[in-house]
């Protein structure tokens, strides 16, 4: 199934630059011209194993998911990505090789979306945008690092109330499954975890 094309406000996304650095007017009509939406609809691929990561993704509402699934057939999740987010392989799509990872879509989701070809010419157009990629990307890296601190140093508690407390729109939103791919436990323990929780508050 081929993704939707549609047509959205480009607002949302100069919104977030502008939070990031405030820009002018050719800078804006830049971000307009170079960003494309797409609506993906539930369990719809953005991005399959093999292939190469093509679209750097911001969501303008709904909600993806990036992860891999192992030798055994267990989807181990990476990332969920909601509003004002961004979502893509951000290896296979700097050093265009075939992704080891699958993005796709928890809910009815409109993107932003722009290709690594036309990322180049918002560079080489406007360097401001070098200076806020190179945030997201920094952000990015340090959220990389803490999840990756959090899974060696915390328990299976710690972990779900640090989510909760991260992601508290997402925390009713997701599938219990998920959330427990996303923690590294089994749904069951997720259940059992969130029962003894609510019985130490009342």
């Amino acid at each position: 199934m081929k993704e939707k094309l549609i047509q959205a406000s480009s607002e949302p996304l100069i919104d977030y630059f502008n939070k990031i650095i405030p820009l002018n007017r050719e800078e804006r009509q830049l971000v307009t011209e170079l960003f494309r939406s797409r609506l993906y609809r539930k369990k719809q691929y953005v991005l399959q194993e093999g292939d190469v990561c093509s679209q750097f993704n911001f969501i303008v509402r709904g909600c993806l998911r990036m992860y891999k699934i192992d030798e055994k057939g267990d989807t181990h999740i990476i990332q969920f990505a909601a509003e004002n987010w961004w979502i893509n392989d951000i290896g296979s799509f700097h050093k265009r090789k075939p992704s080891e990872l699958c993005i796709d879509a928890i809910e009815d989701t409109m993107v932003l979306q722009i290709s690594y070809e036309d990322l180049i010419t918002l560079y080489t157009s406007a360097p401001k945008f070098d200076r806020i990629f190179r945030v997201l990307l920094e952000n990015s890296f340090v959220t990389l690092q803490k999840r990756l601190l959090q899974n060696i140093s915390s328990t299976a508690e710690e972990r779900y109330l640090s989510f909760v407390e991260v992601h508290p729109h997402l925390s009713n939103r997701l599938p219990q499954t998920q959330i427990a791919s996303f923690l590294g436990i089994t749904p069951e323990f997720l259940s059992r975890l969130k029962s003894k929780l609510v019985k130490t508050k009342s």
